[in-house]
C-alpha cells in the first residue's frame, strides 16, 4: 500500500508543485504589504491545497494521455511502469478535481460570508482551469507553440494573482508581481523550445521552427526586457521606495547578463538562469516589504 500512495504523489510531480505552494501565500503578502491575520493565514492555507490539487489533477491527465509516450521514453513514471493503472490514474484525477474545486468554492464562500469580493478567487480559478484543459486535451495548445507558452505562463503568473484574489486583496503591486513572472516564465518556455527543437519536430510546431532559433531567441530576450519593466515599476510609481531597487540587484544581473548565453545558443544554462533570477525577483520583493 505505500508504495501505491507514492506512486500516486509521484503522479502529482511534487517537485513542481513546490513553487505554487510559495507563491500563493506569496501573492497575499504582496496585496496585504505583508501582513495576514490568523483567519487570512487559514484561507491561504485552504488555497494552497487548493492550487496543488489543481496542479498534480493537471500534471496526472498529462501522464494518462501520454502513457504510450512514457513507455518509450519515461518508462519508469507510474503508468508507464505499472505502479499505477490508467484507471486508477482516472479515478485520482477526479479525487483531485473535486477536493480542488470544493476548496476554492469553500474560499469564495468565507469571503462573500465576510463582505469581501469572492468573484475574482472563482474567475481566476475558472479561467486556469480553461486554460489547463485546453492546453493539454483540445485543442492541444501545447502543441501549438508560443500560444502555448503562453497558456503555460498565464497559468503560472495567475498563481500571484489567485493568492491575493484569496484573502480579497488585489493591488497594483501584485498585478505588477505577476507581470514579473508572466513575462520571465514565457521568455523561458521560448528558450526551452530552441533547447528541445529538434526533439519537438513533428510533434509540435514551436516559435523557433517558426521564425528561427536567432529570432525566437531575440524574442526571449525582449521579454525579459519585459519582466525587468514590471520589476521596476513598483521602485518607481510605489508602494516601494526607489533605493529598495538596490534589493533586487541579484535578480537584475542574472537577467540582464543572458544577453551573451542566449545568443551563443546555451539554451539549457540561459533556462537555468532564468528559473533562478525569477526566485531571486521574489525573494527581492520579500525583503523589500519586510526590511
Amino acid at each position: 500500500m505505500a508504495a501505491d500512495v507514492r506512486a500516486f504523489i509521484e503522479l502529482m510531480r511534487p517537485k513542481n508543485m513546490v513553487l505554487a505552494a510559495i507563491t500563493v501565500p506569496l501573492g497575499a503578502l504582496f496585496g496585504l504589504n505583508a501582513t495576514l491575520d490568523s483567519e487570512q493565514v487559514a484561507s491561504v492555507a485552504v488555497q494552497i491545497l487548493a492550487v496543488l490539487a489543481f496542479m498534480g489533477a493537471g500534471n496526472a491527465m498529462n501522464d494518462i494521455k501520454d502513457a504510450a509516450i512514457d513507455a518509450q521514453a519515461h518508462p519508469n513514471r507510474p503508468i508507464p511502469s505499472q505502479r499505477v493503472s490508467i484507471q486508477a490514474a482516472q479515478k485520482f484525477v477526479v479525487l483531485l478535481w473535486t477536493f480542488s474545486l470544493a476548496a476554492m468554492a469553500y474560499g469564495s464562500f468565507e469571503l462573500s460570508q465576510n463582505n469581501a469580493t469572492w468573484w475574482p478567487l472563482t474567475a481566476i480559478y475558472f479561467c486556469a482551469v480553461i486554460l489547463m484543459i485546453t492546453y493539454d486535451l483540445g485543442p492541444e495548445t501545447k502543441s501549438k507553440g508560443l500560444i502555448g507558452n503562453v497558456s503555460i505562463s498565464l497559468m503560472v503568473a495567475a498563481v500571484i494573482l489567485y493568492g491575493a484574489a484569496s484573502v480579497d486583496s488585489m493591488s497594483w503591486l501584485v498585478l505588477y508581481v505577476a507581470g514579473v513572472v508572466f513575462f520571465t516564465n514565457l521568455s523561458r518556455e521560448i528558450v526551452k523550445d530552441c533547447q528541445d527543437m529538434l526533439a519537438d519536430e513533428g510533434v509540435r510546431n514551436t516559435l523557433p521552427m517558426k521564425i528561427g532559433l536567432e529570432n525566437a531567441r531575440m524574442l526571449s530576450y525582449v521579454l525579459i526586457m519585459a519582466g525587468l519593466v514590471c520589476l521596476y515599476i513598483p521602485y518607481w510609481k510605489g508602494p516601494f521606495v526607489f533605493g529598495q531597487l538596490i534589493l533586487q540587484t541579484p535578480a537584475i544581473l542574472v537577467l540582464i547578463s543572458l544577453n551573451g548565453p542566449m545568443f551563443q545558443g546555451q539554451d539549457v544554462q540561459v533556462s537555468a538562469r532564468i528559473r533562478v533570477a525569477m526566485l531571486l525577483g521574489l525573494l527581492g520583493f520579500i525583503l523589500t516589504m519586510y526590511l
